[in-house]
């Protein structure tokens, strides 16, 4: 029995993160044990390389604004552990976050001593315990993102209503494959017989490996650019502003205020499934509860303003494909401005190829720095990347993230700007004391 907060996250993360030979078994068992609590949920389940805390986001907001009860599972957080499980965007709290410890442990014991791979990582402790807190509190509906990948992720064990597979990029190879369509192939995993797939934006020959499983399930698809499209439309406003259609639906106008193209590619994904799932389980959908819904997201960390004078935005890109997208905002809404990027990378990331990426925008300046880190999980030495670039003459580096804020701001202009990304980790570190120092 654990017996307060610290002995149960103690708990959680003493667990082995990985097994050797990825399964759904261990987790099959564990949920039979636990009477099945995945199976008394209703279900939207999101995978995909990036975008899926913002379409989860998107998805909450959505859901809420029908009245319905959401249950969100996200990873990682930014604050407190808490975040990862929560109910209409309130984290669990510290009493029931113990409380379901002390349910699952017992448990957890018993397959360390009768299971041959031994017993439930930490992840997939995190995955039941969310399952039974989302059957006890009787969620209408839960909104699961998927950890890594999606065929043996341990939240693969529910059937949902609607599934969503958001982008398909090269991260997380050493464990998903090393070529765009073997990680397709890997997210597809979530696609089950019968149930809708809403599909983002991907590119030909990793489509090609998902419409092939959905082919394979009887899964109806609406993928982005085909069933259901969008069209950004110009604005000066912090946010983003778009037309949508799906079949006959069709909304001008709509409002988000998350910046950049990519969050209209999350926004569309997550109100198509929000329109099949309601179609689905019988439930409102109108004109006005999209535009309220979509408008009143919040989703911390993704291009975030903190401050406006100096200017400073935090956002979690921490691989290439989501530094491509974010240098593409840089570049078509930062244009006529200096930007000054404090950036720390974990060491097991392409650091040198996202350091490439954001160089192709003549504006921006890089401080490199480092951070505490999490776990056994670090940033790369920032030295070892500017020499790995022929020491660039716009990239400096930093001992710290704090040296390296203060860098940028005694360099930049009132006009200028400060975006602090690399890591969702090192955002949350950033995030955390400057909004403590407030």
């Amino acid at each position: 029995m654990v017996e307060d907060y610290e002995a149960a996250l103690a708990f959680i993360h003493g667990r082995t993160q990985f097994k050797k030979i990825p399964t759904l078994q261990r987790m099959a068992i564990f949920m039979e044990k636990l009477g099945h609590p995945e199976q008394q949920l209703k279900v939207i389940h999101v995978a995909g390389t990036n975008g899926k805390g913002s379409t989860v986001a998107f998805l909450l907001s959505l859901l809420m604004a029908t009245g319905q009860t959401v249950g969100t599972f996200t990873s990682p957080f930014l604050m407190r552990f808490n975040e990862r499980i929560s109910i209409d965007n309130q984290p669990i709290s510290d009493d029931d976050l113990i409380d379901l410890v002390n349910k699952v442990q017992p448990i957890v014991a018993e397959l360390d001593q009768t299971l041959a791979t031994g017993g439930p990582t930490e992840f997939e402790i995190i995955t039941a315990m969310m399952f039974c807190y989302f059957a006890q509190q009787k969620v209408d509906v839960a909104v699961v993102e998927v950890g890594i990948g999606g065929k043996f992720d341990s939240t693969n064990v529910l059937t949902p209503v609607v599934s969503v597979i958001t982008t398909i990029g090269m991260d997380h190879m050493k464990l998903l494959g090393d070529t765009l369509p073997k990680i397709a192939a890997q997210k597809a995993g979530i696609i089950k017989a019968k149930r809708p797939v809403i599909i983002g934006r991907i590119s030909e020959a990793p489509l090609a490996e998902i419409k092939q499983v959905a082919e394979s399930q009887a899964a109806p698809i609406d993928h982005l650019g085909e069933q259901y499209q969008v069209e950004v439309k110009p604005t000066q406003d912090w946010g983003e502003k778009f037309d949508y259609q799906l079949g006959s639906r069709h909304l001008s106008n709509l409002k988000i205020n998350l910046m950049g193209a990519y969050q209209v590619d999350n926004a569309a994904n997550a109100l198509s499934a929000f329109i099949r799932y309601q179609e689905l389980t019988q439930g409102l959908i109108s004109a006005d509860i999209i535009r309220e819904g979509l408008q009143a997201t919040v989703w911390p960390g993704r291009f975030e303003l903190i401050s406006e004078q100096p200017r400073i935005v935090l956002d979690g890109a921490h691989n290439t494909p989501a530094m491509q997208v974010v240098t593409k905002l840089l570049k078509t809404r930062f244009q006529h401005q200096e930007l000054y990027v404090v950036l720390a990378i974990l060491a097991d990331k392409a650091f040198e190829t996202m350091v490439k990426e954001l160089l192709t925008d003549s504006h921006v300046h890089i401080i490199l720095t480092t951070f505490v880190g999490h776990g056994t999980r670090h940033a790369v030495d920032p030295e070892s990347v500017i020499q790995k670039l022929a020491s660039h003459e716009r990239v400096t580096a930093a001992e710290s993230w704090q040296e390296a804020l203060a860098m940028a701001m005694h360099q930049m202009s009132s006009e200028d700007t400060i975006l602090v990304t690399g890591s969702l980790y090192f955002i949350s570190e950033v995030r955390q004391t400057l909004l403590l120092d407030k």
